[in-house]
């Protein structure tokens, strides 16, 4: 039998500056990961500069023919521009270069498209993409349907791309439905949580930082960790103790990206408002990565938008095992910072020693004494508090502890 292996899209990256200290070409480097996550080989280039990009074209007429010569040396298959384009540029590009035109916002989303496992998942890529497509129609059914396959076309498909405004209309009232059921079902789990009295803190950081890693390296959750750009897309909470003996949930989320296309926020929002459902958020940073701070100010902005604030906040700045030399990492939005890295384990009983420091600021300090009769109180206090001291006295059990608030009247004693 033999395996035929699908042959690799080829496509150059379009990008456009407008301001002199901006960071368009570590933008490329990025949408060149996204690319290859998708499948496609870079071939080349192409990086204007311009006081705004053009309503009509995304890049001025000397640059469309300078893509038109590259397109024809590099053998490309189309092009990727770093930006969303309007219905009007996406036309008006594939019409002057008559060749596959895509942008950031289509590759993230096929990347999802590709990743998406759970039924919640698939129902909010595909709800993102045909919202993303909607007003788009006239602009990829051609294309794709001359170039038969490649980014873009996973997901909701060719099939659907070519059905009218009115069936799409549809379908997107239908998966809002259904995604209105599953989010019911994500805050009754929620509020069973919140009934059980058990911390959640949420794992946030950019794509790729490691976040899969550390919590497979703290709970054993066994979730796919690989060095690529949304390796993981459907959330995951696993259970943690800590040293202390104090029992935490861990819930992973997706990673965030700059130019996260706002119709995967909406999409997603109920999966990424578990940040702001949660009693702290442990961000994670990858620290080898020259855009660390960029990368930071990106995963802050996303929280912004999600309505996330005021929470603790623990950075971990991790692959501390690829830096050639150690140096002072800050954060000035964090309550606490700590070194790790979650490939080899260092610094991560640290890490679970300052989640305790913080947890415990949300706590109150108690110091009683309970008879014998209600030593079932003292349970609770494991369970879902901190137990730092118990005294077996002749009177009774001398206790002193830090508790959550929502349980302080449940271990008083009488």
């Amino acid at each position: 039998m033999f395996e035929l292996e699908q042959e690799k899209e080829r496509v150059l990256l379009v990008g456009v500056s407008v301001d002199d200290g901006d960071d368009t070409e570590e933008s490329l480097d990025e949408l060149a990961e996204l690319a290859l996550t998708a499948g496609a080989e870079t071939v080349g280039r192409v990086i204007q500069n311009r006081e705004q990009i053009h309503p009509g074209t995304y890049v001025g007429k000397g640059k469309l023919e300078e893509i038109k010569d590259l397109l024809w040396e590099t053998e490309a298959d189309g092009i990727i521009c770093d930006d969303e384009l309007t219905p009007a540029q996406l036309g008006n590009l594939r019409d002057e270069l008559n060749t596959k035109v895509m942008d950031r916002t289509l590759v993230i989303l096929d990347i999802f498209a590709s990743r998406a496992s759970t039924r919640e998942g698939k129902i909010q890529v595909e709800l993102a993409q045909l919202k993303y497509r909607q007003s788009r129609l006239t602009g990829y059914g051609t294309s794709l349907s001359r170039l038969g396959g490649g980014i873009g076309t996973r997901g909701p498909g060719e099939k659907k791309l070519e059905m009218d405004r009115r069936l799409i209309k549809s379908r997107i009232a239908q998966l809002n439905r259904e995604l209105k059921d599953v989010k019911r079902h994500r805050e009754v789990t929620r509020e069973q949580r919140s009934r059980n009295h058990v911390p959640v803190v949420a794992v946030v950081g950019y794509t790729n930082a490691g976040k899969s890693t550390l919590l497979n390296k703290l709970t054993g959750a066994g979730i796919l960790a690989e060095d690529k750009l949304f390796a993981t897309l459907d959330p995951t909470t696993r259970g943690l103790k800590l040293p202390s003996g104090q029992e935490i949930l861990l819930t992973d989320t997706v990673g965030f990206i700059r130019k996260l296309p706002h119709h995967l926020i909406e999409a997603f929002r109920s999966t990424l408002e578990e940040a702001k459902y949660a009693d702290m958020i442990l961000h994670v940073v990858d620290a080898s990565n020259p855009q660390m701070e960029r990368q930071m100010y990106t995963v802050y902005e996303t929280l912004y938008q999600l309505g996330v604030q005021e929470k603790p906040i623990i950075t971990a700045f991790n692959k501390q095992d690829r830096l050639e030399e150690t140096f002072t990492v800050r954060d000035f939005k964090a309550d606490d910072t700590v070194k790790i890295s979650a490939r080899t384990g260092e610094g991560l009983y640290v890490l679970q020693e300052k989640l305790e420091n913080v947890l415990r600021q949300q706590k109150v300090a108690i110091e009683q004494m309970y008879s014998y009769r209600e030593a079932g109180k003292i349970q609770l206090i494991r369970k879902y508090g901190e137990l730092i001291e118990e005294e077996y006295l002749e009177e009774g059990i001398l206790v002193k502890a830090y508790v959550p608030v929502t349980i302080y009247d449940k271990v008083r004693s009488v």
